[in-house]
């Protein structure tokens, strides 16, 4: 074990593509599920301890848990659990990431909790093996610890990396309050049986991956991106949260190429054309009263980094 803190930066995510299959006999859905990383980022350090402990600052920490119920101690717990060894470390995220926005916060920390811990412990786990573990603690953890760009099948954690030029430019609108992710899926189930369509794998098709999405990330053409972003579950998140129309319409009058609601949400995604627009869009989103903030963000990003000691 070394005694030096070990911190971890970590990015946010964007899904380009959440097409969602019908629901599944254990309650989870089959995804074809294009994440797409962006360079909001969150840190993770882990010094040594004789407990393990949590600490949070930044924006929305007074909604997550400081406790064993943490992703990131999760995290430690099963890497600890994997080799045999006490889960004995301090964790302390520093968040930029929006809390609950659908940008995979949670997810990230866990993922930077887990490469934090195995630097500082001196575990050298096979990457295969912190894969496996990330997926064990949820359906978005694998690409937190991935970056770039991937296709997420199953639930989201069998994943493909995916060729991506870039840049992309981003504006993300970060609402008030969250939105709950089972939440989510029920209330798009909910729609999908009021519908008459049906909500379960007999109802649904199998999602797959759009090849022309794809082929938009390979060449880094942001037109040709915007054409095809898609997220099956921005019907439900509208649904719970109506107010994001009036996030997606200000953004889109702005100059966004496109727009959606950003995985559950309640965070709104809108895609540019350059740095410049998107820095317009954010400034006239932000004054717009309509969300929070709002944050200019580049994709690619790299995927869970030991940030080199000073």
């Amino acid at each position: 074990m070394t005694a030096a803190p070990v911190t971890v930066r970590v990015p946010a995510k964007v899904n380009v593509q959440l097409a969602v299959g019908g629901r599944r006999p254990d309650g989870f859905h089959d995804l074809a599920n294009v994440f797409l990383a962006v360079d909001l980022y969150d840190h993770v350090t882990a010094v040594p301890a004789d407990t393990l402990t949590i600490t949070a600052s930044g924006p929305g920490t007074d909604n997550i848990p400081l406790d064993a119920t943490n992703l990131a101690a999760k995290a430690a717990i099963a890497l600890a659990a994997h080799h045999g060894v006490d889960p004995v470390v301090g964790l302390h995220i520093t968040k930029d990431i929006p809390v609950a926005g659908g940008m995979a916060g949670g997810s990230a920390d866990a993922a930077a909790a887990l490469l934090a811990c195995d630097t500082l412990w001196g575990l050298n786990t096979p990457r295969a093996d912190l894969l496996a573990i990330c997926a064990e603690l949820g359906s978005d953890v694998p690409f937190s610890l991935v970056g770039g760009a991937a296709l997420g099948e199953g639930r989201g954690e069998i994943l493909t990396p995916l060729d991506v030029a870039g840049p992309f430019h981003w504006v993300f609108a970060v609402a008030d309050g969250g939105l709950s992710t089972p939440a989510v899926y029920r209330e798009c189930d909910r729609l999908r049986r009021e519908s008459g369509a049906g909500d379960t794998t007999d109802d649904v098709p199998s999602p797959v991956a759009d090849p022309a999405l794809i082929d938009a990330l390979r060449t880094g053409d942001p037109y040709a991106l915007a054409a095809v972003l898609v997220n099956d579950l921005q019907a439900a998140a509208l649904s719970l949260r109506p107010a994001l129309a009036d996030t997606l319409a200000t953004g889109t009058d702005a100059g966004a190429l496109a727009a959606l609601v950003s995985g559950s949400g309640p965070t709104c995604a809108f895609l540019a054309p350059d740095a410049d627009t998107a820095a317009k869009i954010a400034v006239t989103l932000t004054a717009s009263g309509t969300c929070r903030t709002a944050r200019p963000a580049a994709s690619p990003a790299p995927g869970a980094t030991v940030v080199p000691a000073p």
